[in-house]
């Protein structure tokens, strides 16, 4: 059961097709090497030599630490002041581009679904895309997934 906190989003205030608009970060070199060193230190994430002889010929950042940021923006861009009850899971990641040192990634979440669960009502569960786009308007990386939601209490 939901406490009696007033959050800005609901379960009710997703609407499929709509979009939220997440804001940027610019990803640097040194971030996406430690990031690497410590969970993902594939030679084309960590060293700088050996990337310039890969198919990416420079440092690109790992596909999880892309995920990693685009979960941060949308923490900070409505799940921290959300009714979100965590997520059963995730359906479909996609690395569609390498994210490079200094790109700046522009994320956005669309809700594609929202039904309310017919067994707990206070709650339901809302299906999103979240897109992270480069400043060239390349799409980076998309993901697919769910999260449950309170429904807004009633007054």
């Amino acid at each position: 059961m939901m406490t009696n906190k007033r959050f800005k989003w609901y379960f009710e205030d997703f609407i499929p097709g709509e979009s939220i608009q997440l804001g940027q970060r610019t990803v640097t070199e040194e971030e996406i090497i430690a990031f690497a060193q410590q969970f993902d230190p594939q030679t084309f994430h960590v060293d700088k030599v050996a990337a310039k002889e890969s198919i990416f010929g420079d440092v690109i950042a790992s596909g999880w630490h892309t995920c990693s940021m685009m979960m941060r923006m949308v923490v900070d861009g409505f799940i921290g002041d959300s009714s979100s009850m965590g997520s059963p899971g995730i359906d479909n990641i996609r690395w569609t581009a390498p994210v490079r040192p200094g790109d700046t990634l522009t994320v956005t979440a669309e809700t594609t679904g929202a039904k309310a669960s017919t067994s707990k009502p206070d709650r339901g569960v809302v299906n999103t895309v979240w897109k992270a786009v480069n400043q060239h308007g390349q799409v980076v990386c998309t993901i697919d997934g769910m999260g449950m939601f309170g429904r807004r209490p009633q007054d």
